[in-house]
């Protein structure tokens, strides 16, 4: 339970950080879409360990393999299973997780809920479980594509550096100029000394990506349970790290009243649009053309290279200093699996308007 995400374009994700491999299923993908590794390959060169002096040193290549669901270049419309190896593991690294639980980690809960836990690397808690998401994502990534949507994530703030305001979207090249993936050169670079500076103090930080959609249809979403926003922010706060959603003003919003933040409409060349976008492209859990704009909170990377006093499984006080390879600070690689997870809530729910909405038609 718990590791299918999604209605009609569906994943299931497999695997632990330290195992033979990670995996997802993907079911529901429409038939025909041309399809191969190389479509995928881009966005797991993103997110995998070992990119720059700011990420994990793990080694891994993250090579993806479709196993099934493809033929001859196009998606069959059955189910799609794809594989990364691992092949940098060192579960002997968390040897002395087995009988201590990290702070702030998923060790004690896991215990709690299952009885037992894989303490090797954090098993399914490691942030290595979404590979599955990234692949699946970069699928739902190409139909969206394909569909005149342009999606991208960038990282807006790590700790106290928030980068201002750009004039107009930025662009890929722009996110990936620098290893922390912040559009906005001069202040990467601060985020980029703030990290290598509580990296070198044994410490971590976290931060703000932000999310932004372009060419997102209206109508997508329902107005009460599966509302859009709703969808987002579950697919969002179901990474590991998440702490924070907001969409559109969110929290800031609040500040304003009613005159001051509401969206007002105009006819602009016999297309209803808003004059501005506070809502973040959602009104009433649908989306209404506009551009779709969110954020989400990272907390700081729990396991720190410094001593923290903790308890061991029989309950008694004990020291743990954290091992293995680890990043000082998740948000950008966190990017590009923020990317997959709009991607696809965004398919899915496009689907979901096609088959209620556009499949019969009453006139």
């Amino acid at each position: 339970m718990g590791n299918i995400f999604g209605t009609i374009f569906r994943i299931s994700t497999w695997g632990e950080s330290h195992g033979g491999g990670i995996g997802v299923v993907v079911d529901g993908c429409p038939p025909n879409l041309p399809l191969s590794e190389k479509d995928l390959q881009p966005s797991l060169e993103r997110r995998r360990p070992g990119q720059s002096k700011i990420t994990t040193g793990r080694d891994e290549s993250d090579t993806v393999e479709i196993l099934s669901g493809v033929f001859e270049g196009r998606t069959l419309g059955t189910p799609i299973g794809m594989l990364v190896r691992n092949k940098d593991a060192r579960p002997k690294d968390y040897e002395e997780m087995r009988t201590k639980y990290r702070p702030s980690h998923a060790d004690f809960t896991y215990q709690e809920k299952f009885g037992l836990r894989n303490h090797e690397g954090g098993g399914r808690s490691s942030a290595r479980e979404t590979i599955g998401r990234v692949a699946a994502g970069a699928i739902a990534q190409k139909i969206l594509s394909l569909s005149g949507v342009d999606l991208l994530a960038y990282v807006k703030r790590v700790g106290e550096i928030e980068m201002p305001e750009l004039d107009g979207n930025a662009t890929i090249d722009q996110i990936d100029a620098t290893p922390i993936r912040c559009p906005h050169e001069t202040t990467a670079a601060k985020m980029i000394d703030a990290i290598m500076a509580a990296r070198k103090d044994g410490d971590s930080l976290g931060g703000v990506i932000e999310c932004k959609a372009k060419g997102v249809p209206s109508g997508l979403g329902f107005p009460v349970f599966d509302r859009m926003e709703a969808d987002l922010a579950k697919a969002m706060l179901s990474l590991p790290a998440t702490k924070g959603f907001e969409i559109g003003s969110g929290f800031s919003g609040t500040y304003l009243k009613g005159s001051e933040h509401n969206d007002l409409f105009e006819n602009k060349e016999n297309e209803i649009r808003a004059k501005t976008n506070r809502s973040g492209g959602v009104q009433g859990g649908i989306t209404n053309g506009e551009e779709l704009v969110f954020r989400v909170a990272f907390k700081p990377t729990a396991t720190i290279l410094r001593p923290q006093t903790t308890v061991d499984i029989e309950g008694k006080e004990a020291e743990l200093v954290g091992r293995g390879r680890h990043d000082p600070c998740v948000l950008p690689r966190a990017v590009p699996i923020v990317e997959a997870m709009t991607a696809l809530v965004l398919v899915d729910h496009w689907l979901r308007q096609s088959a209620q909405c556009d499949s019969f038609s009453f006139e």
